[in-house]
């Protein structure tokens, strides 16, 4: 069901890409990411953005060594076993969100995955000013 969820936004976001209500995007990629680690991982949003609409979005974590937390197969089991929802399956649900509503939605969050949720959204917010400036930069944002 979450499958057929997250590719129905997924549709829909390509269908309607350039219908967004944000103004004055300039093309290029643009990430924002934590500026500490918590619990050994820093998340990150990167975007894409070409021709005043958000084309890609790329929400994950990774450690010091640059490891991405979706790609933990242990990690995963453990937090799909205590909390239902695992890296791979949230980040993808989050960033479909910011693809579909192009910057100006409010996030439904994952249940558990709500601290990541609130992480999302501040960075999500950074990384559209990002695009708003034309600053590929990346910027570090605090999220505690």
């Amino acid at each position: 069901m979450k499958k057929k969820i997250l590719l129905a936004v997924i549709t829909a976001a390509v269908l309607l890409g350039g219908c967004g209500s944000q103004s004055g995007m300039k093309d290029g990629f643009y990430t924002a990411e934590t500026a500490e680690y918590s619990h050994g991982w820093k998340e990150y949003v990167c975007i894409m953005v070409k021709d005043n609409a958000i084309v890609s979005v790329e929400f994950n974590a990774k450690n010091p060594s640059g490891y991405i937390k979706a790609w933990d197969n242990a990690y995963m089991q453990n937090m799909s076993t205590v909390s239902g929802t695992y890296p791979n399956e949230y980040t993808r649900l989050y960033g479909a969100q910011l693809l579909a509503e192009q910057g100006d939605f409010q996030l439904d969050a994952v249940s558990g995955a709500s601290h990541s949720g609130h992480n999302f959204e501040k960075l999500a917010a950074a990384v559209m000013e990002q695009a708003r400036k034309g600053d590929s930069t990346t910027v570090q944002v605090a999220t505690e």
